[in-house]
């Protein structure tokens, strides 16, 4: 399943890339509907879970201005419309997962699946730029959410 989670992964970037790409194109028929199903048709027989992959295209899709927000003060030299395409979309699905998928995704599975996209899809530095976001995003956004919520007053 881990692998298959791995290629559910990069169609869902994949899908997130084109469908951000054409709408800053001016495309007035782009569809996430139509990307989606295209992009898994080509998959068919190698992802079993392909629920997976569209909850997590929708989820991030869903969540993108607040997982922006997040990110920019994680970032702050990098204004998120300066981020490269492939990077900023690896980065809201990274931490989409952390946020939203932590009772299914454990936290190192989701940072080390978005740095293994960075190398693969982003460029020389991607990897290390994407690790140092989402470990800051992790102990910033999750840890400090889960020792916020052990305090008593």
């Amino acid at each position: 399943m881990a692998s298959n989670r791995h290629l559910g992964r990069i169609v869902a970037l994949q899908t997130l890339y084109e469908h951000e790409f054409r709408i800053q194109s001016g495309d007035k028929t782009v569809n996430i509907d139509d990307i989606l199903s295209s992009n898994l048709h080509r998959y068919d027989n190698a992802i079993e879970d392909k629920e997976f992959v569209e909850a997590l295209v929708k989820g991030v899709l869903t969540e993108q201005v607040d997982l922006d927000i997040k990110i920019q003060p994680i970032a702050p030299e990098w204004p998120i419309d300066q981020i490269a395409r492939i990077d900023r979309n690896i980065l809201r699905i990274g931490l989409y997962e952390l946020l939203h998928q932590a009772e299914v995704i454990p936290p190192k599975v989701a940072i080390n699946e978005a740095v293994e996209l960075a190398k693969a899809f982003g460029s020389d530095n991607s990897s290390k730029f994407i690790n140092g976001v989402l470990g800051t995003a992790y102990r910033t956004l999750v840890e400090g959410i889960a020792n916020d919520s052990s305090t008593t007053i």
